[in-house]
């Protein structure tokens, strides 16, 4: 099946990164979300994130309009009747992604691909919203997609060859690298990751070091970029716990549980970068 068009759900912080790199390999993009100030704010982001591009010479200057040409913008769902891909990055609550499933499967054609972009929901639980479990699976972008180049393409055990193959083979078209994983909590990226988050947390909740020693070591020790504190906070303590919870749930592993201090800074409403304070404080 030849990919032409692609329907994205929600232009938050994914959202509008995977309009963005899909419209950079020349695909044209339709982008919904629930009202006009949500979808002005992310085209605002798409346009930033465009000149930094630039800036980093990974697109041209006179690409700039082309791309931003390929990017319409919707709040309708109906609008979606003639897209070959729907990659929906709506919030990781379940009902609410198998209620935008629900509508898309009397709306798209029947040949249409879904895929989901959740990080630790299961696939195919949601795909159970759908008429189409062969043309339902996983592709799970990482933050920000502009700039990682792992994409994890899941296959539930519903998923056909033919729908799989066409979602592997459009990522490699967006210039990032796919691999396959299977519908398991977690994935492969996140299972490994939940492990190192939570032990960086639990250090810094029994003062074990302050979480600038505790990333301090670890970038020094491993060459790696940013620590376990600094991590949790780009990704977001809400997301952190919200992913630990659900693996936690599924195996009852008690290195999967997250340590009290990430409720306890969810529930303060200290989410990191989002919320300008987290084990960091970004408010300057």
């Amino acid at each position: 099946m030849e990919i032409k068009k692609i329907g994205v759900i929600g232009i938050g912080s994914m959202g509008n990164g995977i309009a963005q790199v899909a419209a950079e390999a020349g695909f044209d993009v339709i982008v919904q979300d629930i009202n006009d100030e949500i979808i002005a704010a992310g085209m605002k982001n798409i346009q930033r994130m465009i000149r930094i591009a630039i800036r980093f010479k990974r697109i041209l200057p006179e690409e700039k309009d082309n791309v931003l040409a390929r990017i319409k913008t919707t709040t309708s769902l109906d609008d979606f009747s003639d897209v070959d891909l729907v990659i929906e990055a709506a919030p990781e609550i379940v009902e609410l992604k198998k209620s935008i499933f629900e509508k898309l499967d009397s709306v798209c054609p029947d040949e249409t691909i879904f895929a989901t972009n959740t990080s630790s929901l299961s696939v195919v639980e949601i795909g159970t919203s759908t008429n189409r479990q062969d043309r339902f699976l996983g592709l799970h972008f990482f933050n920000p997609p502009t700039e990682t180049q792992l994409v994890e393409v899941i296959r539930t055990l519903l998923t056909s060859d033919e729908s799989f193959d066409a979602a592997f083979e459009t990522v490699k078209s967006f210039k990032k690298t796919p691999i396959e994983a299977k519908d398991t909590p977690g994935f492969i990226v996140n299972r490994l990751m939940v492990l190192f988050l939570n032990e960086g947390a639990r250090m810094a909740e029994e003062g074990l070091a302050s979480p600038q020693d505790i990333d301090k070591a670890w970038k020094l020790a491993t060459g790696m970029p940013k620590g376990p504190c600094e991590m949790i906070d780009m990704i977001g303590v809400d997301v952190a716990t919200h992913v630990g919870d659900s693996l936690y749930n599924e195996f009852r592993e008690r290195l999967f549980h997250c340590p009290p201090i990430l409720h306890q800074m969810r529930r303060a409403g200290l989410l990191g970068k989002k919320s300008g304070k987290g084990f960091y404080n970004y408010s300057k």
